[in-house]
């Protein structure tokens, strides 16, 4: 599991001059295949020349929003591309915070609504269809390559995708790693990671359609945050990946996917070249999610019990705080991984 500290240590010392963009921030929203099987809503946003009138998206009771242009007009110059994946139950805004980071700093960024799996649509036929998370993300680089008039011209050798929790497990697949049904079934006889193995039903993970080739070639980086479910991957393919990678993990476990079993895992098969892994000690599973109201724990506790703890973090840095030190990391990461010519 340590076997990349020594490279993370290297990884942060290194000075990088990070490329900001002086553009502000457009956004919108957009759908796929509307009406159909497996219809895809997504939200962009993308460096703008506009200095149109700001407002906060992706506000609601429990999170704070971030502030970008709605529907402006893209930059002129092409971009390098992140798509993002979020956690099981969750949605777009999770990440969104991270999103106007990168846009900041002249990338191009997209999240999809994954259907089954979202805070919009938990239907479980879909939910059970994990396989198909990693396709929505190549469905998203087909829209934004194809359609400029969205975000503005996709530099086509600069795309990365970053993950959390379960849209970790998600860009890792996306990658290249392959899923085995037999591993992971070993694997859940032993114990190990019970919590994963209780979702084995739920997410199709004994189906041989999850065994499938994931991989987009496009994908030149990715990044995990925490993620669920790696146990499944076989050591063989993660060894073999041959993208950069930066595996973060929380250093405090909420129970149920410890990180050392699940980020851990990960990082103690992916190429020690290729891979940065780091531990954040303070932050918890949630930290990575955007930023709470005040009062917005109790507000969920009292809707839905045993779920105010997705807005409590592990130290004494608040939120915020760890935020900074998420985006550096990610940032730096992505300017090194995916390089401007």
């Amino acid at each position: 599991m340590f076997k990349s500290l020594l490279h993370a240590l290297g990884f942060l010392l290194v000075t990088t001059e990070l490329a900001h963009s002086a553009d502000a921030i457009g956004f919108r929203e957009t759908d796929i295949d509307k009406g159909g099987a497996r219809p895809l809503h997504i939200s962009i946003w993308y460096p703008t020349e506009d200095d149109a009138k700001v407002e906060i998206v992706g506000e609601n009771r429990a999170f704070f929003g971030v502030p970008a242009i709605r529907d402006a007009k893209p930059a002129s110059t092409g971009r390098p591309l992140v798509v993002l994946s979020h956690g099981y139950s969750g949605s777009w805004r999770n990440l969104s915070w991270l999103a106007i980071d990168l846009v900041e700093q002249g990338y191009i960024v997209a999240a999809p609504d994954h259907p089954g799996t979202t805070t919009f649509n938990m239907d479980p036929a879909q939910a059970a269809q994990l396989w198909e998370r990693p396709r929505d993300l190549s469905r998203v680089i087909d829209l934004l390559e194809g359609d400029s008039t969205l975000a503005g011209k996709v530099d086509a050798g600069r795309i990365a995708a970053i993950g959390h929790s379960l849209g970790g497990w998600t860009v890792t697949a996306l990658a290249g790693a392959r899923f085995d049904t037999k591993w992971f079934e070993k694997d859940c006889q032993a114990r190990t990671s019970p919590r994963a193995c209780a979702l084995k039903n739920e997410l199709g993970l004994s189906r041989l359609q999850i065994e499938r080739d994931m991989m987009d070639p496009r994908v030149r980086a990715f990044v995990s945050l925490d993620l669920g479910l790696a146990r499944g991957f076989t050591p063989a393919s993660l060894a073999t990946l041959r993208v950069p990678s930066l595996v973060i993990a929380a250093g405090i476990d909420i129970g149920g996917l410890p990180s050392r079993l699940e980020t851990g895992y990960l990082a103690d098969h992916l190429p020690e070249m290729s891979s940065t892994y780091i531990e954040i000690p303070d932050a918890m599973h949630f930290s990575f999610m955007g930023l709470c109201k005040p009062g917005a724990a109790a507000l969920i506790e009292k809707e839905e019990p045993a779920n105010g703890v997705v807005c409590k973090d592990g130290g004494t840095r608040n939120r915020e705080a760890i935020h900074r030190e998420l985006a550096y990391l990610v940032s730096g990461f992505l300017t090194k991984a995916i390089p401007a010519e």
